[in-house]
């Protein structure tokens, strides 16, 4: 049976006495697919399509309970079929904190610190052996996307013995500094297109949405997720403000992060550089192996980011060097240390 006729059976079954009306809601970088199910009374839910054969809802499941333990608004699970792959969840509705930060700006300061107050909740509940480890060997299997994908494919470029070995000693340093920081639960996609703005009082933003890959890992990953967001990008002192405000939230939690700012701010550039390069490996994989261009609009606030912070710290200057060979250009952007 087509998945889209199984999908229509079994909400039959969910709703045997009630008539409902399918739509799409919205897909995303995976195989998965999500519809909004509108019933005749007008209220919604949302059923996510997951492939057997491409993706597996037993992390989502597990992850959701979890995150949902902690206090942060995640869909609620209303059915499960695991062997089909379909989900039926509560709907967080229709606007991602990306379309209301680029509709009204000016509410950037509340959803942030809501998103902020989210994020310090999540890690508060943290405990290493519940999530999967962001080990050395995942954290170096991202940044190896780069050259596979984004160099090979998207630029065309085979690298000689040097800049192999100089992206090679790269690699090295920004693991180092990765898998040295304090851990704590990953969202790994905590950004504007994965939190909705629901409807109600500002204290049950964010709602918190594509959290499956979950990991335990670096505590500044899913904060420079938030800030140096693939998709909408803010003036740096407004994201260093934000940031010093989430480090003294974070602190007044109790969570591990460094006791002066400089070093925090150090570990969140890091870590921010090492996503970077994962994301623009990604990005190229999205648009050449699975057809999907509209990725390629979003690479150079990426590149922005990263070469930002390899100006910044001489450990990183010879990575910003190879990027200039790659891409035949020098550039020198924002401030040293």
């Amino acid at each position: 049976m087509p998945r889209n006729q199984a999908l229509q059976a079994w909400l039959s079954q969910q709703f045997p006495d009630q008539d409902f009306q399918l739509a799409p809601a919205s897909a995303d970088a995976s195989f998965r697919r999500y519809f909004r199910v509108t019933l005749a009374d007008g209220s919604t839910r949302i059923v996510m399509d997951a492939p057997p054969e491409h993706e597996d809802c037993r992390p989502y499941l597990h992850v959701a309970e979890r995150f949902s333990a902690s206090g942060v608004h995640v869909p609620q699970v209303y059915a499960q079929d695991l062997a089909q792959g379909f989900l039926l969840l509560s709907d967080l509705g229709k606007v991602t904190y990306l379309a209301a930060l680029e509709a009204h700006p000016e509410s950037a300061r509340l959803l942030y610190r809501d998103a902020c107050a989210a994020l310090v909740a999540m890690q508060q509940a943290s405990r290493p052996g519940v999530l999967p480890e962001y080990d050395r060997a995942l954290l170096m299997r991202e940044l190896q996307l780069f050259p596979d994908w984004y160099i090979a494919k998207h630029l065309g470029v085979t690298l000689n013995e040097k800049q192999r070995a100089t992206l090679d000693q790269t690699f090295e340093k920004i693991l180092a500094n990765n898998l040295a920081q304090p851990r704590v639960f990953v969202h790994r996609d905590y950004h504007s297109r994965n939190l909705m703005v629901v409807a109600g009082d500002y204290p049950t933003n964010p709602g918190i949405l594509d959290f499956q890959d979950a990991v335990y890992g670096p505590i500044t990953y899913d904060l420079v997720s938030l800030f140096r967001d693939a998709y909408i990008s803010w003036e740096e002192e407004q994201e260093l403000d934000w940031s010093i405000r989430y480090w003294e939230m974070a602190r007044a939690a109790g969570l591990p992060v460094a006791a002066d700012f400089y070093d925090f701010w150090r570990d969140y550039e890091w870590m921010g550089v090492q996503r970077q390069i994962k994301v623009l490996g990604i990005f190229a994989r999205l648009n050449y192996r699975d057809g999907k261009a509209q990725y390629l609009d979003d690479m150079p606030r990426v590149m922005a980011y990263l070469r930002r912070a390899c100006n910044r710290y001489g450990e990183l200057k010879p990575m910003l060097h190879l990027l200039d060979e790659l891409e035949n250009r020098n550039e020198q952007v924002g401030y040293t240390f």
